[in-house]
């Protein structure tokens, strides 16, 4: 009783805090926080920030006094501040002054926007980006002429300072690692070891070089968690580092930001700077109050029909709303875009061939990694600036990116670790807007929702029943209140049955879903750590699994496959048994 007192006082204490610090920042201005006059009209012109949000009231001072780390705006906020200062002029011949590491092409093409936005009035400072996917030859040919402030990912900078001799970076006066653990689990961190060697950014040699204070190098990492790859990066590429979070105005560094190791790939994710924070003694994620976060239980052979039912109430209610479901493979995400795109059927008439429509009155979009590089602009374009659409994507689009007014995240396969829950429904109600999300989890996977609460993370049942009820089958509400389970709902039922019979009479899109089926079932095996016994393959009926994606029979290879892996363990498991007993048979003997 005393501990569960004590704690209500704990939550009472923390959001008082916030919203006195919310009061604070809210009566402060750009301007204020030292910010040229002209950069802080363009931040509300052309941005829309009528006043600094709590991240960047934090951030900009500190940078502005030579130190810290901040997001998007908080940082090129006060880069370009400082630039357009110089006396004389910069001029694109002095090269390049800032440097961007993202680790997406989507994060390097929105920084880039937003950056020319900022820079309207700046015209003599040049704004420019090189990344994997785009033209070599073009982008040597802009760094000949000189990128003042230069977006990259790792890989392809770090091939422009190999073999790029007229990349002029004599004048590099900043650093940013934007999304760095992101960076890191993606495998740039030879990358980024290399690079900092190539431009002489790592700490100790800053120090040996004793640089004036006038052309100091400030590097600046973006990363909540301070995880051992992260703190590995902060030791070689910061000095004396000052870390800002929106739980604290500053603190210094903890003792761990001085651990030593390589970096890999194995790393923890970062959370989403405008929205949430991860308290380092607790582990407990902040997320914002007009976030309303829901789960729905659905058997597995059912969540296809459940998925394409909320999708249809959630655009039937507002016509005019983005929602973005996540899948966990490429695969998945290319035969739901065809299916979400291609299926009809009129569940409100009687004469369904004379009237059949499509099933979802929306545009489609679908985003992931193996797409080719101008789908993937096209699609990252086109759907922040419509108005009402549906995106199908794998976790590219989780880290960093801001697609404006999306109403509703569903995280359609689970995401695993916690903290890329918090990534995914991180793409809405941001900047104060409202937002919902919505987490699919099988029966025998509702263990996962325990695992959320350990870091703070609290979620409601989604009232499934009640918008399956709302759904009238041939002109005729079901009458029936109660069904012995979800499966034999009427419109379960008819809608999984006209999925099945359209999947099976397109050959296209039925090896669609063959290739989904595979790479879903390969990917749930790929959970880690103690996720493994919340997500295990053996509790799964792939047969199930084939109908979660229309498909009226379980591809044969795969159950074939794990048919045949599952005996092995098990033959694997008695010889050792039976090598142990002999031992122990013969040392009983001597």
């Amino acid at each position: 009783m005393k501990k569960t007192q004590k704690t209500n006082k704990e939550k009472e204490s923390n959001a008082k805090t916030r919203t006195e610090e919310s009061e604070i920042f809210a009566s402060c201005s750009f301007s204020s926080l030292g910010l040229h006059s002209t950069l802080s009209e363009q931040l509300q012109e052309r941005l829309g920030f009528e006043a600094p949000t709590l991240v960047q009231a934090q951030a900009i001072p500190v940078i502005l006094s030579e130190t810290g780390s901040g997001k998007t705006i908080a940082y090129l906020a006060p880069i370009i501040h400082y630039l357009q200062g110089y006396n004389p002029r910069i001029e694109r011949s002095h090269g390049t002054f800032a440097l961007v590491l993202v680790p997406t092409r989507e994060l390097c093409l929105q920084v880039y926007e937003i950056l020319q936005k900022l820079l309207h009035r700046f015209h003599w400072i040049v704004p420019g980006y090189v990344m994997s996917g785009e033209n070599r030859n073009k982008e040597k040919a802009r760094l000949r002429k000189g990128i003042s402030i230069l977006i990259a990912t790792p890989g392809r900078l770090l091939d422009h300072l190999k073999n790029t001799s007229s990349f002029v970076h004599t004048n590099l006066r900043w650093i940013i690692f934007d999304e760095a653990d992101r960076i890191l689990e993606l495998g740039f961190g030879k990358d980024i070891e290399e690079i900092l060697d190539l431009l002489g950014s790592r700490a100790n040699e800053s120090v040996e070089k004793g640089k004036s204070s006038e052309f100091q190098r400030q590097n600046l990492l973006l990363s909540a968690t301070l995880n051992e790859k992260v703190n590995h990066l902060s030791k070689i590429s910061l000095e004396n580092p000052v870390m800002i979070g929106l739980d604290n105005m500053k603190m210094q560094p903890d003792s761990s930001v001085n651990q030593t190791g390589s970096l890999g790939s194995d790393v923890d994710e970062d959370l989403d700077y405008s929205i949430k924070s991860v308290n380092s003694s607790s582990g407990d994620y902040r997320l914002p109050a007009q976030l309303v976060q829901r789960f729905v239980k659905v058997p597995c052979g059912s969540r296809l029909a459940v998925l394409l039912s909320i999708l249809k109430h959630l655009f039937e209610r507002e016509a005019s709303q983005k929602v973005v479901v996540f899948f966990s493979t490429c695969d998945a995400v290319d035969f739901h875009y065809m299916l979400l795109s291609e299926f009809q059927w009129s569940p409100y008439s009687q004469f369904e061939e004379e009237l059949k429509q499509m099933f979802l009155k929306c545009k489609t979009f679908r985003l992931h990694g193996n797409m080719k590089q101008e789908d993937r602009r096209t699609t990252f374009s086109a759907f922040k600036t419509e108005k009402s659409a549906l995106l199908v994507s794998t976790d590219v689009a989780a880290r960093g990116l801001d697609f404006p007014k999306v109403r509703c995240i569903i995280q359609y396969d689970s995401p695993g670790e916690a903290s890329e829950y918090v990534h995914r429904v991180g793409r809405t109600a941001r900047l104060g807007e409202r937002g919902e999300s919505l987490l699919f989890l099988q029966p025998i996977e509702v263990d996962y929702l325990q695992d959320l609460e350990k870091h703070g993370v609290s979620l409601t049942e989604y009232p499934l029943l009640k918008i399956i009820d709302s759904f009238p089958l041939h002109s005729q509400m079901h009458r029936v209140k109660k069904f012995v389970s979800l499966e034999s709902h009427p419109w379960v039922v008819s809608l999984q049955r006209e999925l099945e019979s359209y999947i099976s009479a397109e050959p296209k899109i039925k090896k669609q879903a063959k290739d989904a089926f595979c790479s879903w079932v390969r990917a749930y095996t790929a959970h880690r750590g103690d996720l493994k016994q919340i997500f295990m393959v053996k509790k799964l009926h792939l047969g199930h699994v084939a109908k979660s994606f229309a498909l009226r029979e379980q591809p044969s290879l795969v159950g074939k496959t794990f048919q045949n892996q599952s005996k092995k363990r098990k033959r694997d498991l008695k010889q050792k048994q039976k090598g142990l007993f002999k031992k122990r048979k013969v040392a009983s003997k001597t």
